[in-house]
Formats: C-alpha cells, structure tokens, sequence
C-alpha cells in the first residue's frame, strides 16, 4: 500500500523551519481536503498540537503528520514538494487521484468527488 502523503526532504526543510518560526515544534502537521475553490475540493495544511480519534498518523523526516482517515482516499499518494524560483518559493501538491485541477493548483476534483465549486 503507498503512503496517503509523501512529503518531499525539500519541503519537510520548510516545514520545519515554519514550525520552529511559530513556537509548533513538537506539533502535527495536519494535511486535510475541504470543499471549496474553483474546482470543488482544496487542500489545507495547518499544525495541531493533538491527534484525534479519526486520525491515521504518520511520520516522514521527523515530521508528525495527520490525515483525517476520511480524507486518506482522496489524498492517497500526494506528494508535497517545496519549490524555490526567482519569484520566491511554495510548496506543490501532486495528487494522482484529481482528475481535474484549477489554474492556481490549490483547487481540484477526483472521480468520485467533485466537492463544493466556488466561484473564482
């Protein structure tokens, strides 16, 4: 079985570096669907000092991170990246299950579930 999300030495560098910079070192990293943005579905990453009962937990570069185990068949094999260009840096999600993604990349669509499309 592959990993709900595999997240990149790049961007684990500038996760923790963001934990260490808002006083969250030691926190989950929480990766999570939700309805909205031009396509139905957008990601949200966020860090929680707890895991809650609906969690599936995993570990990646030292990093703790949470998947609500309600969101794992979407997200299954995401990969998330940090990237640095002229214009500054971000990070990138790669999600093999979208079958249809916005211009932006923060907004997309699986085969079995389309989510809430906002107007963008």
């Amino acid at each position: 079985m592959s990993q709900v999300v595999i997240i990149t030495e790049a961007a684990s560098f500038q996760i923790k570096e963001m934990m260490k910079h808002n006083g969250e070192e030691g926190s989950f990293l929480r990766v999570a669907v939700k309805g909205g943005g031009c396509t139905g579905l957008s990601y949200g990453m966020g860090f929680e000092p707890d895991a809650g009962e609906a969690d599936e937990e995993l570990e990646q570069f030292g990093i703790k991170i949470l998947v609500d185990k309600q969101d794992s068949p979407i997200l299954n094999g995401t990969v998330i990246d940090y990237k640095q260009s002229l214009m500054g840096g971000g990070f990138t999600i790669e999600n093999p299950n979208a079958i249809a993604s916005c211009g932006c990349g923060s907004s997309f669509k699986t085969a079995k579930n389309a989510g809430t499309p906002e107007n963008c």
